[in-house]
């Protein structure tokens, strides 16, 4: 492969990801927002997606200023609904989508990430993954049923 299309490669793989985020957001109930696995007072999926933006906002924080962007973390405490979740995925992605190459393009620089921009897309995958799967189990355990094109879909990256 030339260098260009491991970049695209890399690229596509990032906005997958995040499009697979989006659909969780989308096919998930309304109702499985405000539910939680933890009898101490844990993230309910709405704090676990928010969570999520704030840790990228916090990785791409320089980036974000450098570039004078529009995008910033949800309020410490604050719940988000599901569209101010799917607008910060949706910008947040958008953001990424011109950090990645601009990272490859400087010798794989990525801030943040002492080992690049690969091992941070790794990075946001994994942590992201994991909240998925958390959210689906937490609404599957506290009884809300899902369809299954979303225990599913979220698995269809040759679809997303």
């Amino acid at each position: 492969m030339t260098n260009m299309l491991w970049e695209d490669a890399i690229l596509e793989t990032w906005r997958v990801h995040n499009r697979s985020m989006l659909y969780l957001i989308e096919y998930l109930p309304d109702t499985a927002f405000e539910i939680t696995l933890s009898k101490r007072g844990g993230r309910t999926i709405a704090a676990q997606m928010a969570h999520c933006i704030d840790v990228r906002f916090y990785r791409m924080e320089a980036f974000i200023r450098k570039n004078q962007l529009d995008f910033s973390p949800f309020e410490k405490g604050y719940i988000p609904g599901k569209l101010e979740l799917q607008k910060a995925f949706e910008s947040s992605g958008k953001i990424m989508d011109s950090l990645i190459p601009e990272s490859l393009n400087s010798d794989g620089k990525a801030p943040h990430f002492a080992r690049g921009v690969v091992v941070m897309i790794g990075y946001y995958i994994s942590h992201e993954a994991h909240h998925r799967g958390h959210a689906l189990l937490t609404a599957k355990t506290q009884g809300i049923s899902l369809p299954d094109s979303l225990k599913w879909g979220v698995w269809e990256w040759d679809k997303l």
